[in-house]
This record gives structure tokens, sequence and C-alpha cells, in this order.
């Protein structure tokens, strides 16, 4: 996705953290976390440790964080599975929803349902593969000493292949300055060492799907768009929708 409409969504990530609307979803992450990794512990579970991270970027309370982990290993635990879903919508628009989902003949009928009312379909499985590149993402606070150019020389050799300077909406209404770093999904792992080796904490550590022919809309296509993704966004099983928008 392009930088505007990333924007958005970062602003939009705020409100739902004081709504409380993403704490369920952050929760399902945490919780398939722990229950992949086999353990509890961040230090001994990359992925969990990955997903708290993220987690304490949106100012999840540690209660919910320990609950979500406590809730791998209860004898009663959801067997909790990602899943995605291809979808073309209207204006060109390609979709890859990706969701997590302990009942996955549930989601799949509350993703078509909301597609159906919105003049978009869903597609088979796969179909978007040539479309969009998984990505490893990561994004840190750009501060006042932070050399761009060397920090960027230096992580080449973990799997870098692009750094975007940028900015992240606060809840003060003012800008703050962040480098958005993408990799090969493969180098996932090495950027993460490389920046906990340089004491880097990421403010979001995720693999996503990354369109490989971005497209322009209108400001009235985009906001038919935008009402589709929410829609689906408000599904709990949903996690993130990804698009070919510029």
């Amino acid at each position: 996705m392009g930088r505007a409409f990333e924007y958005r969504k970062a602003a939009k990530m705020k409100r739902w953290g004081t709504m409380s609307r993403l704490f369920p979803k952050l929760g399902k992450v945490i919780t398939m976390a722990a229950k992949e990794g086999g353990s509890p512990d961040p230090e001994m579970n990359s992925k969990l440790r990955t997903a708290i991270l993220n987690a304490k970027a949106q100012n999840m309370p540690k209660d919910n964080i320990e609950a979500a982990i406590k809730r791998a290993f209860s004898k009663d635990a959801a067997d909790i599975k990602e899943i995605t879903y291809d979808v073309k919508a209207p204006y060109g628009v390609q979709m890859i929803v990706e969701c997590a989902t302990d009942n996955n003949t549930r989601t799949v009928a509350n993703v078509k349902a909301i597609l159906n009312r919105n003049k978009a379909e869903m597609l088979t499985s796969g179909s978007l593969n040539f479309m969009f590149t998984r990505k490893a993402v990561f994004v840190i606070d750009k501060t006042e000493d932070m050399d761009v150019e060397e920090l960027e020389l230096e992580l080449i050799d973990y799997g870098l292949e692009e750094v975007e300077e940028d900015v992240e909406p606060q809840e003060n209404g003012e800008d703050k300055a962040i480098l958005r770093i993408y990799g090969d999904f493969t180098s996932f792992g090495e950027l993460s060492k490389a920046f906990e080796e340089r004491g880097i904490e990421p403010k979001k550590s995720t693999l996503e799907y990354i369109a490989n022919t971005p497209i322009e809309l209108n400001d009235e296509q985009l906001e038919e768009i935008e009402a589709l993704i929410d829609k689906l966004e408000e599904d709990d099983d949903v996690q993130t929708v990804y698009t070919n928008i510029n």
C-alpha cells in the first residue's frame, strides 16, 4: 500500500486502540504465537516476543497480553489458525484478507456476506499470488541522531531491501518521524536479530503482502473501498486487509 493509505490506516489503528476494538485481534496473534512457539516465555519464543512488541506499540494493556498468553496453554484453548482469502473489489482493487480463526466455516461465510453486500467477490485461493509479494516490514522511530544511510548500509547484509522515511500520526495531532524498513520475508529473523543487536526496538515487526503494481483511485472510489475495508475489519476474525491501492 502507498504512504497515504498507510497514514490513514495508522490513524485508524490509534482510534481502534482507544475503543479497544483492536485488542481482541492482537490477543489472537499473541495466543497463536505462544502456542506455535511452544513457550509462554518471550525470551524463548521469538514469534511471541514480536507479537508482544506489536501489541505494546498499540498500547495494549499488560493484563490483556498476559491473558492472551495464558489462553494458549489452557486445556480449553481454541485452535486458532491463520487463513487468507483473495478478493476482487470494484475499480480494479485486489485484496488479500488475512484472518485468525478457530472456525473457518463461520469466517468464510461472514467475509463472503460482507463482500457480496459491497460489490466484491472472493477468488480462488492463490489467485493473487502474482500480484503481491510477501515482505518483512519493520517500523522504527527516527531519532535526531540517527544516520539513516549508515543504518541502511549496516542492514543490507541482513536482508534489507528498502528504507522509507515517513511520518506517523500521534494522538496529540502531531506527526512523528519514522522509518519503514522492508526486506524479503525470508530475512525476517535476521533483520529482527540485527535490530536487537543494535538496541533498536521496532514499533512494528510483521510479514505483509505488498502490491507489485499499485493503482490510483479518485477520492470517491477510495472512500467506497475504505468503507469496504472497514466493514471487513469490523469482523472479529479479520486481522488485516492488504490492497493494491497506492
